[in-house]
């Protein structure tokens, strides 16, 4: 493609990369990420048309994706809250889940999700990744509905396994689908608003879980109803998301050709592409020597401990508390107004306070820390204080997000990226099932063992985020020295862009720079 002025390309003035570059790259076999030819054409935009209607698209991107999204993961996790306010009703007594059943009726479902987590990430970056997620919420919902025709310990740990397969493809979609629409300043506050969407759920299946507790059908108890329920609406979701949801910016149809192109060229800044379907073994070995991906890795851990005893056991430690089982379901609608609220507020500060995503995660924790401390020395004639201390747990959705943001954002190479956000998943599914089974039935209601190991659990996510914004300053700090005493420097930070479209690992492209 022949450039109208090469002194005066907004894309080599501004960023030291010339289009033609990659444009040649992409006919030569070099370039294989599917927004570089798009990218290429951004020669043709003035610098002033690219920041007047990056805006207009980004504003096009919020109304049009975000609802979609929030949606979708609100639907998305009644169904993982779904055993939780079963457990409340005759569910238990039904099947016959007496002691530890239970607690391995809700690890299942993690070990499913752990055997597929990194499949499903590199199957994930094999095919498009919207169809995907669409499909994989539509299997989710025909297995929820068929928990109502479970009539035994065997059955229901079969299909929570199947479940848990399911659900392994679905946040690392809502990751992908974010970093694939959003610069890297963008994505901390959009990420949050659709990771709120969890506390939405909580407060909306509270009720829901409230309100079916006092149908009375012969046919369908009340905790095969919210099953049911459930399911349904995750159909409808499934079907809704595979219609409007694109599966990059280059196939939006609500975007026409020109503003594909500004999608395309406002992600290039995140200096990782769009997307390359070229599985490398290399880069996956990577992430094994990877300081970050480890410390993120052991965050994930932590993470999933404490959501798998908390969204799990919330019902019966409130009832522990003194509160019968359907007011324990409705006792947790503020657990969904705390984390509906928190999460978005995290996002904001990481959005818009520089380099403050690793400094967010450790302070956030300390609000759950000390709620379990109340918890662990009030004693149980204050039983409001003590569920106002179990409110707190729900902030864990803020620590998950901003870990979640630290990988989409600081991994570059598409498959070592699969692989790190596979990893993740992978851990963070072992530690729901250790979570699930902390809270040993003998402890009831105080549960020492398990709050234990949650107060543990906050610590070392706190301990490994300042050792995560250690590494990546450090790295920085070289990486910067390094490009002032060389010529050039300026279009060799620049050049980043084009290490993205080449796929290169962020440790390959020295010219890389990590978001703290």
């Amino acid at each position: 493609m022949e450039l109208k002025d090469p002194n005066i390309n907004p894309i080599v003035e501004k960023h030291g990369v010339d289009p033609t570059t990659v444009e040649k790259d992409v006919a030569l076999g070099q370039v294989r990420d599917i927004g570089a030819g798009l990218y290429a054409e951004a020669e043709q935009l003035s610098a002033e048309d690219v920041e007047r209607e990056g805006a207009q698209v980004l504003r096009i991107l919020d109304w049009r994706l975000m609802p979609i999204l929030y949606i979708t993961y609100v639907i998305q996790f009644l169904d993982k809250l779904s055993l939780n306010y079963a457990s409340a009703y005759s569910f238990k007594t039904d099947l016959g889940l007496e002691g530890q059943r239970y607690s391995w009726v809700a690890a299942i479902f993690n070990f499913g999700y752990l055997f597929w987590a990194i499949p499903s990430n590199l199957i994930l970056q094999k095919v498009p990744v919207a169809k995907y997620m669409g499909i994989m919420l539509l299997v989710w919902s025909v297995i929820v509905i068929a928990h109502i025709g479970a009539t035994n310990y065997a059955g229901i740990l079969v299909l929570r396994f199947i479940l848990g397969m399911a659900e392994a493809g679905v946040s690392p979609c809502m990751m992908v689908i974010t970093s694939m629409f959003y610069k890297r300043s963008e994505q901390p506050l959009r990420m949050a608003i659709w990771l709120s969407a969890n506390g939405m759920a909580t407060m909306v299946g509270a009720l829901l879980g409230f309100g079916l507790g006092h149908a009375h059908d012969g046919s369908l108890h009340s905790w095969k109803l919210i099953f049911l329920t459930i399911g349904l609406l995750n159909f409808v979701s499934g079907v809704i998301f595979l219609w409007l949801m694109p599966d990059s910016p280059s196939s939006a149809r609500f975007l026409t050709h020109r503003q594909r192109v500004i999608a395309v060229r406002r992600v290039a800044e995140n200096m990782i592409g769009v997307k390359t379907r070229e599985i490398k073994l290399k880069q996956a070995t990577e992430c094994l020597y990877d300081i970050k991906v480890l410390c993120c890795g052991g965050i994930g851990i932590a993470c999933g401990v404490i959501n798998g005893g908390v969204s799990n056991f919330a019902s019966s430690l409130i009832e522990g508390f003194g509160f019968s089982g359907i007011y324990a379901t409705i006792l947790q609608l503020p657990l969904g107004a705390i984390e509906a609220l928190i999460v978005p507020i995290c996002g904001l500060v990481a959005t818009y306070v520089p380099n403050s995503r690793c400094i967010v995660l450790a302070v956030v924790c300390l609000i759950p820390f000390g709620g379990l401390l109340g918890i662990r020395f009030t004693d149980l004639d204050h039983r409001w204080t003590l569920v106002g201390c179990s409110w707190l747990q729900y902030v864990v959705g803020a620590p998950v997000i901003v870990c979640w943001n630290l990988l989409s954002t600081n991994i570059a190479g598409h498959t070592k990226r699969a692989f790190a956000n596979g990893i993740w998943f992978t851990l963070y599914a072992g530690g729901n099932v250790a979570g699930a089974n902390i809270f040993f039935s003998r402890e009831a209601p105080r549960y020492f063992s398990a709050l234990t190991g949650l107060l543990i659990c906050y610590a070392g996510i706190i301990v490994l985020s300042a050792v995560a914004y250690t590494a990546m300053k450090w790295s920085n700090f070289r990486r910067e020295k390094a490009a002032a005493m060389s010529e050039g420097s300026d279009n060799l930070n620049s050049s980043a862009i084009l290490d993205g479209f080449k796929d290169m690992t962020d440790m390959e492209a020295r010219n890389f720079r990590y978001a703290l």
